[in-house]
């Protein structure tokens, strides 16, 4: 399967946003493949690549089953894609000829980061469902050898986060760093559990609104994912990554990459390293884009850029309605 990112010139600067895990829930996608042929085929394919009925935890769960982090990610994974096939269906529907496409600017949130590269062109949708299962598979296994703890830390900037944390980990010799930038006054942290729980009460102390521990047993983008990071490594080289046809910001750097060497550094990387969303959105907003718009499930994503720029417009694709009000400015 092969989707390339696209929109019609009238829909102006355009941003493509692609949820992370956290963003997933029972029954997410199954009206998109219900109405839409091509988005009922992404799941068709998603079961028989991993040989999973992974269509059935999308659609009807049990929620736990769903949230395990080996099926989270590339249900999460497969919903998103099923949701861009939607709108490419849709959009290809309309009467009249196209304008030359152009490419839209793209960028996924940890894990979302895989369903932009395939969206992008970069990997095939194949590859990615086993590199996102592969992914959660590697980062459930590092939790269970040497359990973390992450937490939401709100009102607080960057920098004070991340002095609190670089003085907890010196002083105890552990794990302590800013695993997502999101937004400004939302930063959650990452790390081994005494060291975030001694992070917690300095962040507290220093000023913090509210910092709230997360329901997670793993210290995602951390270097206790190290581990995790070393086998996915091996299993990306063995999978075709090409350069992107079109615009897609790193996570890790805030930046676009721009061929397949900086693609698999940048997946290579981001394991350990923190999610710089409020920095990738920036430069987006400074890129010109006026509509940022999130393909599949939740509206996270939405929500954090209303934080980082007021101005422009928001939207959710999630279902075959918002697949239908998103095209209307096509027609």
């Amino acid at each position: 399967m092969t989707v390339t990112l696209s929109y019609r010139e009238v829909a102006g600067p355009l941003l493509y946003m692609f949820p992370g895990q956290g963003s997933q829930q029972v029954g997410m996608a199954e009206e998109l493949a219900e109405v839409y042929p091509d988005a009922r085929a992404v799941f068709s394919e998603a079961d028989d690549v991993l040989d999973v009925a992974l269509s059935r935890i999308c659609f009807e769960g049990p929620e736990d089953l769903l949230t395990d982090t080996i099926n989270a990610q590339p249900a999460l994974f497969a919903s998103s894609m099923a949701a861009l096939c939607a709108i490419q269906a849709e959009v290809g529907y309309l009467p009249r000829p196209a304008p030359v496409p152009r490419p839209p600017l793209s960028a996924g949130h940890s894990m979302g980061e895989y369903t932009a590269l395939a969206a992008a062109g970069c990997i095939d949708f194949a590859d990615g469902l086993r590199l996102v299962r592969e992914r959660g598979r590697l980062m459930k296994e590092a939790g269970a050898k040497q359990p973390g703890r992450m937490a939401a830390v709100i009102g607080l900037s960057e920098e004070v986060v991340a002095q609190v944390c670089a003085e907890v980990a010196e002083a105890s010799g552990g794990v302590a760093q800013i695993a997502n930038d999101n937004c400004p006054g939302q930063i959650v942290v990452s790390g081994d559990e005494d060291s975030i729980a001694a992070a917690m009460s300095g962040l507290e102390k220093a000023g913090a609104r509210r910092v709230v521990p997360l329901a997670v047993s793993i210290a995602a983008h951390s270097p206790l994912m190290a581990p995790a990071a070393s086998q996915l490594e091996a299993t990306i080289e063995t999978v075709e990554v090409r350069d992107p046809l079109a615009p897609l910001i790193g996570n890790t750097s805030g930046r676009p990459l721009d061929n397949a060497g900086e693609i698999c550094q940048e997946l290579n990387a981001q394991l350990t390293g923190s999610v710089k969303w409020t920095a990738s959105m920036k430069y987006a907003v400074d890129a010109g884009v006026e509509t940022a718009v999130e393909i599949g499930p939740g509206s996270v994503l939405t929500g954090l850029m209303r934080r980082i720029d007021r101005k422009g417009k928001r939207a959710n694709v999630a279902d075959a309605a918002d697949v239908r009000k998103f095209c209307e400015q096509f027609k």
